[in-house]
């Protein structure tokens, strides 16, 4: 079986997506299957000088960091890059918040710097030509079995199903929240005081942003283990448009109410059901967490 050529190019980023997805627990048979001709971490059968100056097959561009005109390697504009690869690969992945939507390179003091096809929720026009082939994996970093999952469907010819940010899916079609161990924290009302404690929700106090935030952090456990909030800390939606936001540990509130509700609970309903809730007094629930 021929092995999938893959392109690893970074752009402006911190390397944080490549060194997680060292952590993908089946790497040694992802590369009996896939074979890097350029990883910045990895072992590769070329350098990036290669790649800039040579036309090296290729079937995926993976792309991590931020996009911006101004940014360079080797003196070569990582546009001119993309461009140049993009043209003859199959697919092209975003891997990473920062390639996606721009991320904190957003405030790198480049111009314009922005993710491949969207700068925050907004289409970009850098390279609106290529969203139909590009495959956007949000996070920061991203779970390495997503990206190796969606790798393996490529290769295999299977059909992805997309959501408006290019996004799988399979990973981001619900929110963090589901799967959470603290739900029932969560619909009494029952706050955390404490990080790291097992006992309370973090949705009200402490900045968690996990029932507006589609990913895949509670089905795919980090490291097959555990997750932020099954920890005892609150999501930071690290996988969102507009991250990184401000103030993480609060929550923002207007009167007293979240200032961002869950998905597809309008104001009239959290209302309605804030107060069935509070007038429910469970001692078993409330009995750890002072």
């Amino acid at each position: 079986m021929s092995k999938t050529k893959l392109l690893w190019l970074t752009s402006i980023s911190c390397n944080g997506n490549a060194h997680s997805f060292l952590n993908y627990p089946q790497l040694e048979i992802f590369l009996d299957n896939f074979e890097f001709i350029y990883h910045p971490i990895l072992e590769s059968n070329y350098t990036l000088e290669d790649i800039i100056h040579k036309d090296l097959k290729c079937d995926i561009l993976l792309i991590e960091g931020s996009i911006s005109s101004e940014y360079k390697k080797y003196n070569e504009p990582i546009i001119n890059i993309i461009n140049k690869y993009a043209s003859i690969v199959k697919k092209i992945v975003t891997v990473g918040t920062c390639a996606t939507f721009g991320g904190i390179f957003r405030q790198s003091g480049y111009a314009y710097t922005t993710g491949l096809h969207f700068d925050q929720e907004n289409p970009t026009f850098l390279f609106s030509n290529l969203k139909d082939k590009t495959i956007s994996i949000s996070g920061c970093p991203i779970q390495p079995e997503a990206l190796a999952n969606i790798l393996f469907s490529i290769k295999n010819n299977i059909n992805i199903s997309l959501d408006k940010f290019n996004r799988p899916n399979e990973y981001f079609a619900y929110t963090v929240h589901n799967g959470c161990t603290r739900n029932e924290y969560f619909e009494y009302k029952v706050d955390n005081h404490l990080f790291g404690k097992k006992e309370g929700c973090m949705f009200y106090d402490h900045g968690c942003q996990a029932p507006f935030t589609n990913g895949s952090c509670n089905k795919i456990l980090w490291n097959e283990v555990n997750s932020k909030t099954r920890n005892g800390e609150p999501c930071h939606g690290c996988v969102n448009p507009d991250f990184p936001t401000i103030n993480f540990f609060q929550t923002k509130k207007n009167m007293g109410i979240p200032q961002n509700l869950p998905i597809g609970v309008g104001k009239r309903a959290y209302l309605t059901l804030a107060g069935v809730t509070k007038a429910f007094k469970i001692k078993r629930l409330e009995e750890d967490l002072f």
